[in-house]
C-alpha cells in the first residue's frame, strides 16, 4: 500500500506535488492524479505542504499535523540582517536556571531544522546539575592536559586555556552556564554530525526569542568523540550513540551593544557566468 492518499474531488491536476518532490517519488498518472512512482520517499512532507487544494495526504506527513499558513512569514531585509548579525556566542550567564519548558521549546525548534534526505536522527541529552557540569569541565581539561603532555599537534591551542583553568579555577569550558545540551546520534549514522550542526544552528538563532543565550561546546564534543573514557563514563551515553555536538544555554548577564564585522566577503564568479545578468 502506498503512502499517498488523494482526494480526487479536490485535486485540480496541477502536478505541483510531483514537481517539488525531491526524490521523484510522485508521478502523475494518465488521469493526471499524483501516484506512487515506486521510488524512495523520504517523508519530507513537501507534497502535503505545497498542495493548494489540500487534496493530498501522506501517511508519514498527515494533513492534521500540518500548520496552515496564509503566507510564509518573511522578515524585511534590514530586520533579517540585523537579527542574524546580532547573534553572539554568550559566555557569561546569570545564575538563574533555565526551565524545562524553555529547554523543550528550544529543542522543539531544533528538531525542525533541515537535514540530509530528511534523515534527522538527532536526539539530545540535557545536563543542569552544577556538580555534573563541573565534572564535565574537569574531565575535558584532563583530556586536554593529556594531549598537551603527549605533544599532540592539535593540543597547542589548549595550553593557554588549560593554564588559566589550573591557575584560577575558572570554568573555561562550560563557562558556569546553568545548562548543557548535548546532541547524540547513532554511531553508524554518517549524517549525524552534519544534521546536528543544522539543528543546533536553529537552536542558537531561536534562543534569543526565549531570552536565552548559547555557545557551542566544541571541546566537550571533541573530547567525547575521541573516546575519552572518563568523560564518556560521566555522561553515561548509550553504547550505540555518539556525541555529535553541544551548546551551553542560559540567560545572558550582559547585552551586546554593537554589530561586529567579519572578514571581507570573497566571491568567485565562474568564467561561464553571464555578468550581464547583474
Amino acid at each position: 500500500m502506498g503512502l499517498l492518499n488523494v482526494n480526487k474531488e479536490k485535486c485540480v491536476h496541477c502536478g505541483i506535488c510531483a514537481q517539488v518532490c525531491p526524490k521523484n517519488y510522485i508521478k502523475m498518472n494518465k488521469e493526471k492524479f499524483p501516484v506512487d512512482a515506486g521510488l524512495t520517499c523520504i517523508s519530507c512532507g513537501h507534497c502535503v505542504a505545497i498542495c493548494p487544494q489540500a487534496a493530498l495526504n501522506h501517511v508519514q506527513a498527515p494533513i492534521p499535523e500540518q500548520v496552515l499558513l496564509d503566507a510564509p512569514p518573511v522578515l524585511d531585509t534590514e530586520t533579517a540582517e540585523s537579527f542574524l548579525r546580532s547573534r553572539r556566542s554568550v559566555r557569561v550567564y546569570k545564575e538563574d536556571k533555565v526551565t524545562k519548558a524553555q529547554i523543550l521549546k528550544l529543542l522543539n525548534i531544533a528538531r525542525l531544522a533541515p537535514s540530509g534526505n530528511n534523515s534527522q536522527g538527532v536526539q539530545y541529552m540535557v545536563v543542569n546539575n552544577k556538580k555534573t557540569l563541573r565534572a564535565i569541565t574537569k574531565a575535558t581539561i584532563a583530556w586536554m592536559d593529556e594531549a598537551i603532555a603527549a605533544k599532540e599537534v592539535f593540543a597547542a591551542n589548549f595550553i593557554e586555556m588549560s593554564e588559566h583553568y589550573h591557575k584560577t579555577g575558572e570554568d573555561v569550558i562550560l563557562r558556569n552556564a546553568p545548562s548543557l545540551i548535548l546532541a547524540l546520534s547513532d554511531k553508524n549514522f554518517t549524517r549525524g554530525r552534519d544534521n546536528t550542526h543544522f539543528a543546533l544552528a536553529y537552536a542558537e538563532l531561536f534562543a534569543p526569542s526565549l531570552g536565552l543565550g548559547t555557545c557551542w561546546t566544541g571541546l566537550v564534543e571533541t573530547c567525547a568523540r575521541s573516546g575519552y573514557q572518563p568523560l564518556l563514563q560521566l555522561l553515561n551515553t548509550p553504547d550505540n550513540l555518539t556525541v555529535t555536538g553541544g551548546i551551553i544555554v542560559g540567560y545572558p548577564k550582559y547585552s551586546f551593544r554593537r554589530l561586529v564585522n567579519r572578514s571581507p566577503l570573497i566571491v568567485t564568479w565562474h568564467p561561464s557566468c553571464d555578468l550581464g545578468e547583474f
